[in-house]
């Protein structure tokens, strides 16, 4: 498989991930290999034929498997019942020549012990071998029945949810089915490569920003605890504490100031100004409110006091009006007789 690049170098190098994009793409093959190699043609001639060897081996290992594992049929029990005289069951039973042939097969097909041709001449010319045209049907029928359950239970293992007693129809898919299998299995393990390298890229930014939390923390306690962030705490006690001091001189100052400016015969004489000046402000809030009840009884509208009677506020406004006039045409008058006295 190719190697996995962390997404952080590809998200910081965008040159060598458009390099490494053409690569896993458009040159390599996901198992490491070139996808323009001249050789391919020959290679892929090799690989068939590779194929073909391993198909005819795995055939070969099926069948001496088939042949080592197969066991003649064990006879059946029947209860005893009552039969005519005459009549009788047996159990079938295989020839003893195909149980020779059964015991001596596999180590010959398996290879484990090497003869010699003398000896392979021998074994082949004496039953059971000699015979063996005639027990090859019974033979092939135990191998087949072997390889038969053998296949079924590859389906029972590969259809773990269809009903046993249909689990014979999926024997022909089977190739079908393994082929899926591998497959599916080869893009999960795709999946998980890329999931574990998704993982390991957020465990190392997560690692980044603890790392960042870590060393903000760090800063902080250094400002809130350390030598300089207890030197200027320091300084501003000291500050504080001339504050405080200059405060209380300026009050002496100030007393001291008051002392030496005012005579007690003056503070007095201001103290009784002063209640003379509240009595005085007494006073006028009670005259300005008896002239605001006043307003209000003539009909003039007063703030705070709500609205005022406007018919009563034009009769006023009226008789003042009047009352001008008169007065205007009085001096008139009053002028003209002077002038009537002079002449």
């Amino acid at each position: 498989m190719l190697p996995p690049v962390d997404k952080a170098v590809l998200q910081n190098n965008p040159q060598f991930a458009a390099l490494y994009n053409t690569l896993t793409t458009v040159i390599l093959n996901p198992d490491g290999s070139t996808k323009h190699d001249p050789a391919s043609k020959e290679r892929e001639a090799t690989r068939k034929k590779l194929e073909e060897h391993r198909l005819t081996a795995a055939r070969h290992h099926l069948l001496t498997q088939a042949i080592s594992s197969a066991v003649p049929p064990e006879p059946k029990a029947h209860p005893r019942r009552a039969t005519r005289p005459g009549s009788s069951e047996q159990s079938p039973q295989l020839p003893e020549p195909l149980l020779d042939l059964l015991l001596l097969l596999p180590p010959l097909l398996s290879g484990e012990q090497q003869l010699s041709a003398e000896d392979t001449r021998l074994l082949l010319s004496n039953p059971p071998f000699s015979e063996l045209p005639a027990l090859l049907p019974d033979l092939a029928a135990l191998v087949s029945e072997n390889l038969h359950s053998s296949a079924v239970l590859l389906a029972r293992l590969a259809n773990p949810t269809t009903n046993p007693s249909f689990i014979h129809r999926t024997l022909p898919t089977l190739p079908e089915q393994l082929r899926a299998l591998r497959s599916r299995i080869e893009a999960e393990r795709a999946a998980l490569r890329s999931a574990r390298l998704a993982a390991a890229g957020s465990l190392a930014d997560l690692l980044q920003k603890h790392t960042r939390a870590l060393t903000l923390l760090v800063r902080a306690l250094e400002a809130k605890h350390g030598g300089v962030a207890r030197s200027l705490e320091l300084r501003a006690a000291e500050v504080a504490l001339e504050a405080r001091r200059g405060e209380a001189d300026c009050g002496a100052a100030l007393r001291d100031a008051r002392e030496a400016v005012y005579t007690p015969e003056a503070r007095e004489a201001l103290g009784g100004y002063a209640a003379h000046l509240r009595d005085c402000q007494v006073r006028l809030r009670e005259a300005v409110r008896a002239l605001r009840a006043e307003l209000g009884e003539y009909g003039v509208a007063v703030e705070g006091e709500g609205p005022g009677d406007e018919a009563k506020e034009r009769t006023m406004r009226e008789m003042a009006r009047v009352h001008r006039e008169m007065g205007r045409q009085m001096d008139e008058v009053k002028a003209d007789l002077e002038r009537l006295g002079r002449g």
